[in-house]
Formats: C-alpha cells, sequence, structure tokens
C-alpha cells in the first residue's frame, strides 16, 4: 500500500506517492493512479470555510460548504462564480446533464436530485428527501405540483436519480422508484444497524442506467435493474432488481465510483478498537466478485486535517468521460486520475528500465550496433520524456547537436514536443526544419505544432511561403488551409485569416471576429455564419449589437425564417422589450418552427398583439394557445369550452375554472358535464370548496351510473366538515380578536388627558387654563386632543367642531374638567 504526502501549496498541487516500509520502496508494482490536490480559488475557500459536498459537470465543479455557500468552479479550481445561498451547511448539489440547472439542497432542507433531462420543458421534475421523499413537477399552467413518493421510514441521506430511475436511502434501507411506471420497484435492507446513519452514510453511485453500487458502513452492493417478462408481471412492478454482488470490506465506505468493470473506494480509517485514532483516508482499486473482493490497489491519503474527520466528512466524485476521482474532506480537494502513458514511460526511466521504455515510447531507433549509440539510446529516451532539462540543462550547442543526432536516424519527428520554448530557444533553423519534416509526412502534426509552438520561434513567412506551396497540389486540404489562417493570424493578417475560416467554415472564425474586432468585415456574412454554428454566431451577434444593429441582422436573415426565428428567439430571451417590433412575426416563427416556446413567448410577451396570435393559434388548431390567449383577451366562457370540448380534460378544466373564480364559468361547466359520468367524479372531487355540491347532485339525472360516486361523496362530505371546522375557527378568533380590542380601547379611552398652560381653546384661541386657577373654571376635552373652554362651544356640542369639518369623524366622547 502506498502513501501519499502533503505537499506545499502550488497552483496546481501534486502529491508525490511515498511508501510504508523499505519492502516496499523495492516495489516493482506500478501505481494505478496518480493525485494532484485541487488548488487555486479552492485553496481560499477552504480557509475561511469547509466543504461540505462537491457536484462534477464535465464542464465545471460546483463545491457546497458549511457556511451555506455554492462556488462554481473550472477543472483548475478557480471560483467562476459564488453564490450566498444559505446560512446553514449545505448538504446536496444536483445538476442536469445539460449542467443548465441546479438544485441546491442545504441542513434544513437536506437532499435533492434533477431530473436529468431537466432543460428539456417536458421533464421538468425534481425530488427532495427530508422525512418524505417528495417530487415536484411543472404542469401545464406552469406551476409547480407536489406529491409525496415516500414516507415512515426516517430520514433521507442521499438521492441519486439516472434515467428513470430515482434511488434513495433512509434508515431502512435503498429504494428505487421508477419514474416512468410511477412504481417503486426494490427495497435493499440496510447490513449493519448499529452504525448511526447520520454518521456512517450512504453511497450511492449509478455506474450506468441499470447498475445502482452501494456502500453502507462496511458493506457493498452491487444491483442491476432488469426487465421483468411479461407473463410472471400480474400485479407486480415491470422491473426488479437483483444483486449481483455482496461483500464486506475491512473498511468504512465513504464513496464508490465505477473505473470500467472495477471500482474505486474511498475508506475512512480508524486504527484502533476505541475508535480515538484517526488514520489517513484509502483509495482503494477493487475487483468485485459475487460475494467477495479482490483489491487491485491500494494508497493512503495524506489530506490535510485529516485526524479530525469523521466517516461522513469525506465524499467521492467523479467524471465519468476523463475516469477523474474527487476525494472531498471539509479542509481539502483531492483529484485522483489514471495513470496515462508518459506517466508509465517516466516510472520506467525511475526504475532504470529503458528497454521497456522504449518500446513503450514506440521510438524505433535504426542501427543500434556500437556503444556510443547503446548509451545514446538511454539519454534519448530520457530526453523524450521530459528528462531534457536535466540532461542537457541550458546549454544551446548540446540541445542543437542532440536534434542533428535524431535527424541522423530519421526521429526529428519524435522530439518536437521536447523541444525548449521558454527561456531557453534554439536558432529558428532548428525548429523550421522540424516543421518542414513535418509538411513532407504529416500535415496534422505539422498543424499541431504551429498551434502549440510561439509564433516567434519561425521566420512566419518562411513556413507562409512553404505551405502555399503544398496548396498548389492540394489547394483543398482543409488542414492546410487550417494552418494557414492561424499562420495568418500570427502575422496580423486578419483579413487574409478570415477569408479561408469563412471558405471552411471554421469554428475559430468566431474568436477570430471578436478578438480583433472585425464586425465591419461580416456584416454581408451573417447567414454563412449562422449556417455552420448558429448558436456561437447569435451569441456573438447578441454580445455586439453596439458593432452589428438588430436591424441589420433580421434584414439579413428575412429570406432565412428558420435562422431568424434562432435569433430573435434568443434577443427574447435576453431582454423581453428590446425586440419589440418583431414580436408579431415571432407569432407565425414560434408557429412554424419551435411551437414548444410559443406559449411561453405568449405569456412573457407584453408587446405581441392579441388578435394576430389568436388567429395564428386558430388556423393551426393550437388548443392551449388559444386557451391561454382566450383568457388573456377576457373570453373564458370560450376558452373553457375548448379545454372541455377539444381536450376532453375535466381536470384541467376545474383547475381554469377555480383559476378565474366565475360562477358563469361554474355553470358553463357543470353543464357540460352534467351527463358525462367521468366529467362528474372530476366535479364532485374538486368543486366542494368553491361551487355549493347540492347545486351539481340535485342536476344529475336519476339513474345515471357515476364511477366512484361513494367515494366523490365522503370527500365531499371531508369538505364540507372541513369549511365548518374553517369557519368555526375564524369565528373564535374574530370574536377574541374583537374582545382585546374593545378591551384595548376601553383602556385607552379611560387614560386621563394632561392639560397644562401651553394648550389652548381651540375656539377662542386663549390659555386653556386661566390665570388664576383658584377661580372656577369648565373645560371641554374631546379624545381627539382638541380642548375647549365649555362656553366657547355650543350648548349641544357634543362633538369636536374642528374633527366634524375635515370629516374625521366625530370625538368618541367627551372629558369634562370642572374647577
Amino acid at each position: 500500500m502506498s502513501e501519499v504526502e502533503e505537499q506545499g501549496r502550488k497552483p496546481s498541487e501534486e502529491l508525490e506517492e511515498s511508501t510504508e516500509d523499505s519492502e516496499e520502496e523495492d516495489s516493482e508494482e506500478e501505481p494505478k493512479l496518480k493525485y494532484e490536490r485541487l488548488a487555486n480559488g479552492v485553496t481560499e475557500i477552504l480557509q475561511n470555510d469547509a466543504a461540505s459536498c462537491m457536484t462534477v459537470h464535465d464542464k465545471f465543479l460546483a463545491l457546497g460548504t458549511h457556511f451555506g455557500k455554492v462556488f462554481l468552479l473550472d477543472i483548475q479550481g478557480n471560483v467562476t462564480q459564488k453564490y450566498e445561498i444559505s446560512s446553514v451547511k449545505i448538504n446536496q448539489i444536483s445538476l442536469d446533464d445539460s449542467g443548465e440547472h441546479v438544485g441546491i439542497c442545504s441542513e434544513d432542507g437536506k437532499v435533492v436530485a434533477l431530473h436529468p433531462q431537466f432543460s428539456k420543458s417536458n421533464n421538468k421534475q425534481f425530488v427532495t428527501g427530508g422525512n418524505k421523499l417528495l417530487l415536484y413537477e411543472r404542469n401545464w399552467l406552469n406551476r409547480w405540483k407536489m406529491s409525496t413518493l415516500h414516507e415512515g421510514e426516517g430520514t433521507i441521506t442521499n438521492i441519486k436519480w439516472r434515467a428513470n430511475l430515482i434511488a434513495w436511502a433512509n434508515n431502512v434501507g435503498v429504494k428505487i422508484y421508477d419514474i416512468s411506471s410511477k412504481q417503486r420497484i426494490t427495497n435493499v435492507l440496510r447490513d449493519n444497524t448499529t452504525l448511526r446513519p447520520d454518521m456512517y452514510p450512504c453511497s450511492l453511485c449509478w455506474k450506468d442506467n441499470a447498475i445502482l453500487i452501494i456502500g453502507w458502513g462496511s458493506s457493498v452492493k452491487i444491483c442491476v435493474v432488469k426487465e421483468r417478462d411479461p407473463t410472471e408481471m400480474r400485479d407486480l412492478p415491470s422491473r426488479y432488481v437483483e444483486i449481483v454482488s455482496a461483500f464486506e470490506t475491512e473498511f468504512f465506505i465513504s464513496g464508490l465510483a465505477p473505473l470500467a468493470d472495477q471500482l474505486v473506494t474511498l475508506y475512512y480509517v480508524q486504527e484502533n478498537s476505541d475508535h480515538m485514532f484517526r488514520a489517513r483516508p484509502r483509495l482503494d482499486i477493487i475487483q468485485p466478485l459475487p460475494e467477495s473482493c479482490e483489491e487491485i490497489s491500494s494508497d493512503a491519503l495524506t489530506v490535510r486535517n485529516f485526524q479530525e474527520n469523521e466517516c461522513r466528512d469525506y465524499k467521492l466524485e467523479h467524471s465519468e468521460g476523463e475516469s477523474l476521482f474527487y476525494i472531498i474532506s471539509p479542509k481539502d480537494i483531492v483529484v485522483a486520475k489514471e495513470r496515462d502513458q508518459d506517466d508509465h514511460v517516466d516510472w520506467l526511466l525511475e526504475k532504470k528500465k529503458y528497454e521497456e521504455a522504449l518500446m513503450a515510447a514506440e521510438i524505433s531507433f535504426k542501427n543500434v550496433k556500437r556503444h556510443d549509440v547503446q548509451v545514446h539510446l538511454s539519454v534519448s529516451v530520457c530526453l523524450v520524456y521530459r528528462k531534457c532539462q536535466k540532461v542537457l540543462g541550458k546549454n544551446m550547442d548540446l540541445w542543437e547537436n542532440e536534434v542533428y543526432r535524431f535527424k541522423t536516424i530519421g526521429q526529428l519527428k519524435a522530439i518536437s514536443q521536447y523541444l525548449p520554448r521558454g527561456d531557453l530557444r534554439l536558432r529558428p533553423a532548428i525548429y523550421e526544419m522540424i516543421l518542414h519534416e513535418f509538411l513532407k509526412t504529416d500535415y496534422e502534426g505539422f498543424a499541431t505544432l504551429i498551434r502549440e509552438w510561439p509564433g516567434e520561434l519561425y521566420n512566419n513567412m518562411t513556413i507562409v511561403q512553404a505551405v502555399t506551396d503544398h496548396l498548389k497540389n492540394d489547394p483543398t486540404n482543409s488542414i492546410l488551409l487550417t494552418t494557414l489562417a492561424e499562420l495568418y493570424t500570427y502575422d496580423q493578417r486578419y483579413d487574409r485569416a478570415l477569408e479561408i475560416y469563412l471558405r471552411l467554415r471554421h469554428k475559430d472564425v468566431y474568436q477570430l471576429i471578436h478578438k480583433h474586432n472585425l464586425f465591419s468585415s461580416i456584416d454581408d456574412k451573417i447567414v454563412l455564419l449562422m449556417d455552420f454554428d448558429k448558436e456561437k454566431a447569435v451569441d456573438m451577434l447578441l454580445d455586439n449589437e453596439d458593432k452589428i444593429s438588430t436591424d441589420r441582422v433580421v434584414d439579413e436573415l428575412k429570406d432565412r425564417p428558420k435562422l431568424l426565428h434562432v435569433y430573435l428567439h434568443k434577443l427574447f430571451k435576453r431582454d423581453h422589450h428590446k425586440g419589440q417590433k418583431y414580436h408579431e412575426r415571432q407569432i407565425s416563427l414560434y408557429a412554424e418552427y419551435d411551437r414548444p416556446n410559443l406559449l411561453p413567448f405568449l405569456r412573457d410577451s407584453t408587446h405581441c398583439p392579441l388578435e394576430k396570435a389568436l388567429e395564428i393559434c386558430q388556423q393551426r388548431h393550437f388548443v392551449e394557445e388559444t386557451v391561454f390567449l382566450l383568457s388573456r383577451m377576457g373570453n373564458c366562457r370560450r376558452a373553457l369550452q375548448m379545454i372541455m370540448e377539444e381536450l376532453g380534460d375535466v381536470d384541467k378544466a376545474i383547475e381554469f375554472a377555480k383559476e378565474q373564480d366565475d360562477a358563469e364559468l361554474w355553470e358553463d361547466l357543470i353543464s357540460y358535464s352534467i351527463d358525462k359520468p367521468p366529467f362528474i367524479t372530476g366535479l364532485l372531487n374538486n368543486i366542494g370548496t368553491h361551487v355549493d355540491p347540492i347545486l351539481l347532485i340535485h342536476r344529475i339525472k336519476e339513474g345515471m351510473e357515476i364511477p366512484n360516486l361513494r367515494d366523490s361523496l365522503v370527500k365531499i362530505l371531508q369538505d364540507y366538515n372541513l369549511q365548518i371546522l374553517l369557519r368555526e375557527g375564524c369565528k373564535k378568533i374574530l370574536v377574541a380578536d374583537s374582545l382585546s380590542l374593545l378591551q384595548k380601547m376601553n383602556r385607552t379611552q379611560m387614560r386621563g388627558v394632561r392639560v397644562d398652560e401651553e394648550n389652548i381653546c381651540e375656539s377662542c384661541h386663549v390659555t386653556i387654563l386661566p390665570s388664576d386657577t383658584a377661580q372656577p373654571f369648565s373645560v371641554v376635552v374631546f379624545h381627539c386632543r382638541h380642548m375647549f373652554h365649555k362656553e366657547c362651544l355650543p350648548s349641544s356640542g357634543t362633538y369636536c367642531n374642528i374633527c366634524s369639518a375635515k370629516r374625521r369623524g366625530p370625538g368618541s366622547g367627551i372629558l369634562e374638567m370642572k374647577k
């Protein structure tokens, strides 16, 4: 077993491997994985916070922290976006396959999983887990509907959604739900029930659309979802689960990931019986067998603060496309990857197995007979595999002599990628010699060198002339033309490069236009640009509206309506008002090329002519869109009629009537449904809280058979009972509030009012108190705080004259002070 040592912090920190005893230092077994620490922005994040979870997409990483933040990172660990989500720990992050939508659950919400195809309009679904497994799905009116899939077995700690299958773990075990058939198809019980599920959580990983890997405690199970034979189905689900492998491991499992037919396993290790000493976590590759497993490799990882971590603090995530494995701990993230051919050759060189290294590198040296050439083999192998700095240092003469030796044996191409190109540089003739060698036999290799080598290494015009000469014999060769365009770009001859890129319909044309501000050269080439990559073309045009106006683009695309729709659709998504004068034209474009987005467009646009939209939708018999437009134009009765007659969907009709809350609509709905038993059942089940069900029941013809009538009547009675309870509850609250307010008013009115020398009579404007208080006087004080001498008020003055004149209402009483 090898041990991974911690190194200093670097932009991409590599973790070197060492061993635990001297016998292993001489081991001839080559490692399977190599490691490096995810640094850059991650280092700064984990200095002040701690990682709680992470999700891997092929384009980016999403990291959640204990302080409720979510960071989007590139694969080098640089922060691209930051979100303040919660004040508590992020429990789980879920991404759909496109990476455009993200679901986040914090400590108070437990866990979450999005439908893998959430970005598609018909798959707007996600599930959350706490004490219940809840499914949320968006209905046709763009509202979220919630339903309970499972409850009653404790807290749900993990959810993984793959294709149509949802797997989740609770205190009892792991279950799988088939979203397509709406059936639960298995229950895999937890083996070691003595372990606390919050301290030793379940690890779930889908290998593919049918294979689920479960790790819990020290137990591993591999489950395969299979189709049931139709003859055996009866009342059983259409699928079932077979456990093809089940075995125990030596340590506790913190994470699992597939690697071809093997498993990568992250272990939490405790090295004594009282569990007081926590060792380094282990990353093993194992080969599953039906009832056991075989260890292929094992590495002990020295992650930061491993002595303080528990089993639940570690996570293992993987990138399916590149076989990258991310070991997440609170204060460290380590990336493991399979060793490639270069690593294999480096290892052979380290072990001084030069002949095997030579064969692995596939370098065939010719005429290897003399001793000096034999010595040259080991030096050359070192040169080819990044040992050049140690062997040749910065001596330019030694480098150039070595290049000519390779030319002598016909291997110039073998050393091309290892020539110095930084502070130390050889003469331009050396690089040109190698470029000419590639140009003779390997156009793709030549193009690669042009992209990788800085243009100042060689004489650019010399190479341009050489490529031009070759194009005379092969004028349509796309590799040579692309390379020539790159050479023109190095030479700042952008017009020539643009001409070639447009001729080839090359993707780099967009980068060239943007980087060198060539928009004035493409205003008549918009159709050509969109023909071969309309998404990039539209993004570029919208990002540079100040250089190419919307009117100019629309004019160019007027004869290409499908491309025009793509442009206007993205413009509308960015700003609902910027292209308002084209909204009328967009109605036809959506109807013709993109009906799924027509209804959202009609909802969001405030500049769309409704009559025109209605005409188009009616011509094409777009029922849902027509219903929406009719309701928006105020013709709700016609909209309801279409739902009932065209769609025949009583649930949608009821939902529509509830939204409008119009008695005439309910009457129309009842009249239409009265001779249709299924519609009557739907009405009985849903209208109890909106319409008196007796009105419906009295109109049902005697003798009509109504499906599930008993259940419907029971529901009506329950709804009625609920309304009575609500009314009684409201009445109690109203009485209690009224009494409380009455008491408050009484206390307020019984309070004294301060009268002193500063107060004046509101009628005569003389001080309210006489100068000689020994003399008898009479003062009237209203609750509005206006004061009068009693003799200044009319004989019937029971109201404040000022407040009555201002129509603020009379005082609620009079306070009369006499002395």
